[in-house]
C-alpha cells in the first residue's frame, strides 16, 4: 500500500512540530536579522497548538488534518506566517480530495499550498520568500510524479528542492515582506519562511517514510 492517508498526514504535523521546536532559536534569529523576530516563536506555538487539535478531533482524511491545521495556524500565529501558511494548508486541504493520496495527489497538495501562499502573499520567485521554497518543491514532486514515482519519493524529492530553495534566498535581495524595508542590507541573509518551508516539507517526507515502513 503505497499511497498516503491520515495517519501520514498526522504523523506530518507531530513532526513538524517537532523540527519547528528543535529550530526555533534559529528560526527567530533568522528572522531578528531581516524581519521581527516573530518567526520561530510563532510557528512554535502554531505547530504545538495544531498537534493539540488534531488530538481533540481525531480527523479520519488527509484532507480533514489539513483543513484543522488551517483552521488552528489562523487563530493561533501572528505575524504574516500565520494567513500565509493557514491559507496554504486550507487550500492544500481541498486539493487533498476525498480519499489518499498517490504521487501525482501529493504534487497537487503541494501545488494547492503554492497557490494559497501566492493568493495571500502576492509573491513570486526571487523575491526572498517562502514562495522560493515552495515553489521549486512543486517543480520537483510534479516531475517525480510524472516519471511514477510513489508518494514518499514525491516527497523526498520536493523537501529536497525546498531545501535548495531556501539556501538559495541568501543572495537575494528582498523585494516583498517586512525585509524589503532593509533594501540591499537583506543580501546574505536566509528567508526565514523559505527555512520554515524546507523542515515542513522535510518533516513531511519522514512522515510518509515512516508510515510507508509500517
Amino acid at each position: 500500500m503505497s499511497e498516503l492517508g491520515a495517519a501520514w498526514a498526522l504523523e506530518w504535523m507531530k513532526r513538524t512540530r517537532e523540527r519547528v521546536g528543535e529550530q526555533r532559536e534559529r528560526l527567530i534569529d533568522l528572522d531578528r536579522q531581516i524581519g521581527d523576530g516573530d518567526h520561530g516563536e510563532n510557528l512554535d506555538r502554531g505547530f504545538g497548538a495544531v498537534v493539540d487539535a488534531l488530538a481533540a478531533q481525531d480527523p479520519q482524511t488527509v484532507a480533514d488534518v489539513l483543513k484543522l491545521v488551517a483552521k488552528t495556524l489562523m487563530s493561533t500565529v501572528g505575524g504574516a506566517a500565520g494567513p500565509l501558511y493557514g491559507t496554504a494548508f486550507l487550500r492544500a486541504s481541498k486539493a487533498a480530495g476525498d480519499g489518499e493520496l498517490d504521487g501525482a495527489g501529493v504534487a497537487a497538495v503541494i501545488a494547492g499550498a503554492l497557490e494559497g501562499i501566492q493568493a495571500r502573499g502576492k509573491a513570486t520567485t526571487g523575491e526572498k520568500t517562502m514562495v522560493d521554497a515552495w515553489t521549486p518543491a512543486l517543480e520537483a514532486a510534479r516531475a517525480a510524479a510524472e516519471s511514477g514515482s510513489d508518494p514518499v519519493a514525491v516527497l523526498e524529492a520536493a523537501a529536497t528542492a525546498a531545501e535548495a530553495g531556501a539556501a538559495a534566498t541568501e543572495p537575494m535581495r528582498a523585494t516583498k515582506g517586512r525585509a524589503s524595508y532593509l533594501g540591499e542590507r537583506s543580501i546574505g541573509h536566509l528567508d526565514p519562511g523559505a527555512v520554515s518551508t524546507s523542515l515542513i516539507l522535510r518533516a513531511a517526507a519522514r512522515a510518509a517514510g515512516e508510515v510507508h515502513a509500517a
